[in-house]
């Protein structure tokens, strides 16, 4: 059986378990606008040292407290949450790039932009390999805006230089804003953010979940495209292998 096929098969129960309610978010306060520190609206979350992650959602049946490596264990507030921010902003990479790649591939083979629509330019892993050719100045562009969203969100929640004092481990160069729930940019274009907390963690523990999901997600299929060069559902037997690696001008 393929690699990817096994990893799929071994992600099938976390994919359902994602949109579990999780059992801890009714233990938890639903005061909104809680002020901590400097004062803030952390949605109504209120750090808590007694739980697990401080009491941030995502803990969830059938293995609640998750962490066999005890990354959570050694953590302190300000690390907890850089944590949870990282894992928050690559879970929706993630997911934005299992559609990326399943859209793009056989047999949908939507790829519109840089004179490609008409062509089987093969998985997605090889993609950047045409657009290199055909476009390079998308690279720049790319840069750009990736750099320009990176920027914003560091404004949102990270402390300034100037802000910060002490030496590292003296508990006073906290990067992030005490004010600042991880992972909440204000980006909500569709009004979908819950104005409670009970219901603010049960919609973030779907989201992390379903984050989680697609980063092992998307390494099952960068493994099994780099091992034998195939889109995912050529894979599957459920779309035609049509493409011709020699076509594209990069080879390997």
């Amino acid at each position: 059986m393929q690699f990817f096929q096994i990893a799929l098969a071994s992600l099938a129960l976390p994919a359902v378990s994602s949109f579990a309610t999780p059992k801890s978010a009714s233990s938890i306060s639903t005061k909104l606008n809680v002020a901590t520190g400097a004062g803030g609206d952390l949605n109504g979350w209120v750090p808590d040292e007694s739980k697990f992650a401080f009491g941030l959602p995502g803990s969830i049946d059938p293995i609640q407290a998750f962490d066999p490596l005890g990354f959570a264990d050694g953590a302190d507030l300000t690390q907890m949450k850089q944590y949870r921010e990282a894992e928050t902003t690559h879970g929706r990479v993630a997911m934005l790039a299992i559609i990326g790649f399943l859209v793009t591939e056989q047999p949908f083979n939507f790829h519109p932009l840089f004179g490609t629509a008409d062509r089987d330019i093969g998985p997605a892993i090889r993609h950047l390999d045409e657009v290199r050719a055909s476009a390079p100045i998308f690279f720049a562009i790319l840069a750009a805006a990736i750099g320009a969203a990176e920027f914003g969100r560091s404004l949102k929640g990270w402390e300034t230089p100037a802000n910060l004092s002490g030496t590292p481990g003296d508990g006073n160069n906290k990067a992030l804003k005490e004010s600042y729930y991880p992972g909440d940019i204000g980006f909500d274009p569709f009004g979908l953010k819950p104005d409670n907390f009970e219901e603010f963690s049960k919609m973030s523990t779907k989201e992390l979940n379903n984050g989680r999901l697609a980063m092992l997600g998307v390494a099952g299929i960068v493994a099994q495209e780099l091992i034998n060069g195939k889109e995912i559902f050529v894979n599957f037997g459920l779309a035609p292998d049509t493409f011709d690696p020699s076509s594209l001008p990069v080879k390997f």
